[in-house]
């Protein structure tokens, strides 16, 4: 069964949250005005999900990778390979891609985990780190890109290579860098003890080479933290993932504003737009975003849409910049409503995780949700929030539940039996 119908996935990250105590007990979503996705609730269908677990809190490419229906338990190998796709690098088997971080270093501890969300002159140290690992290490070939703001993606090409060492990023600031060491089922094995000693030559050096390169120095004398050392974490291997119109039979689209999802999109084999304009941060240019979305639909029968900045202001504990993001989603739903047939169009509004800026990171809580447009029957509620959408007739679902859902409203899930 397959019908002339457009399916949408759109995502604020990280918009859900907890209450905060400066806005009186409310989450940023449910103080900001927020009209467009209001009446999206008011004519949808609304519930919670939790995209693995209730209480699990999932990375943006586990939470991407199950809303579109691949278990994570199945076919997540690490989020480094993701963000080398997302970059452009051919992660090759036997490769090990880390996703990594330009941070600040200060007095051999790290004094931002970030760089102070540095966001220019980034391919300038990248390629000073290519130079400098021409001749890789120890007879492995070093590949190094950046990304967005802090992003970065490493690649380690060679022979005796294992996975299975840890992180060299301790997710928190005032404290020395890690090192990287074998996992303890790995710890006596010799390819994990190379990795290892590997990574570790990798991050002295660049350290080395950053502390005075040229933009750092500018960097100081701008007030700005130096980019002065590379934290890898997340590594994996190439993973094996069926293509998106193999599994559903749709043309899909992915219009993301950060590498990591993006790479997933590449190695599902769908067509991955790029926006002008779309920053991945405060500054985005929402409306922009939402024009893209429209332009596909045109050319596609499903897309995924993640704005990035609520995750950002999460991160940051900054509940009006948060707010500020939401309403930035808000209004990119807001132009979808007016331009989008909806009765050949069904949408499915929420998060890909919950980002409180109580807590500063992701959380296992429920996401609300709310699906909107072809074939949906409303229910009662009139407003899109955490508590609000508590009370819909969607209830409380998993993430491996909503491609299902959305087949189901726009007429392309096939029947299961005679």
């Amino acid at each position: 069964m397959h019908d002339d119908s457009t399916q949408i996935i759109f995502l604020g990250d990280g918009m859900g949250g907890r209450p905060v105590p400066s806005l009186d007990g409310q989450t940023c979503i449910e103080a900001q005005e927020t009209p467009a996705m209001d009446e999206v609730a008011r004519g949808g269908e609304c519930g919670y999900m939790d995209p693995i677990r209730p209480g699990v809190a999932v990375g943006s490419d586990t939470g991407h990778m199950v809303i579109l229906g691949y278990d994570p338990f199945q076919y997540y190998t690490g989020r480094g390979p993701f963000e080398a796709k997302g970059v452009g690098i051919d992660v090759q088997p036997g490769d090990l891609a880390f996703r990594c971080n330009f941070a600040t270093v200060e007095e051999n501890l790290i004094a931002d985990r970030r760089a102070g969300r540095i966001t220019e002159r980034t391919d300038e140290l990248s390629a000073a780190i290519n130079h400098a690992f021409s001749n890789g290490i120890d007879g492995v070939e070093v590949i190094f890109k950046e990304s967005v703001a802090h992003r970065a993606a490493l690649v380690l090409r060679g022979d005796d290579l294992d996975p299975r060492v840890t992180d060299v990023d301790p997710h928190e600031v005032g404290v020395a860098v890690p090192l990287c060491r074998p996992l303890p089922e790995t710890a006596d094995d010799a390819p994990a003890q190379r990795t290892a000693k590997l990574v570790n030559e990798f991050v002295q050096r660049v350290h080395e080479l950053l502390e005075d390169h040229e933009v750092n120095r500018q960097r100081r004398a701008d007030g700005l933290p130096p980019a002065n050392i590379v934290l890898p974490r997340g590594v994996g291997t190439a993973p094996d993932l069926k293509p998106f119109s193999e599994q559903y039979g749709l043309n899909g689209a992915m219009i993301v504003e950060v590498d990591l999802v993006r790479g997933l999109g590449m190695y599902l084999g769908m067509s991955v737009i790029k926006v002008p304009g779309a920053t991945g941060g405060p500054d985005t240019d929402e409306l922009a975003i939402a024009q893209a979305v429209v332009n596909a639909a045109a050319e596609h029968d499903f897309i995924l849409c993640n704005i990035k900045c609520p995750d950002v202001g999460g991160h940051d504990g900054d509940a009006e910049q948060k707010m500020a993001a939401i309403a930035k989603v808000d209004r990119a739903v807001g132009y979808l409503l007016d331009n989008l047939n909806w009765d050949s169009t069904v949408l499915m509004l929420s998060a890909d995780h919950c980002t409180p800026v109580t807590i500063q990171d992701h959380s296992g809580d429920a996401i609300p949700l709310a699906f909107y447009g072809r074939g949906v029957r409303p229910d009662d509620v009139r407003s899109y929030g955490e508590r609000a959408c508590a009370g819909g007739s969607v209830h409380r679902i998993r993430g491996l539940d909503v491609m299902n859902i959305m087949g189901n409203y726009a007429g392309t899930l096939p029947k299961f039996g005679a």
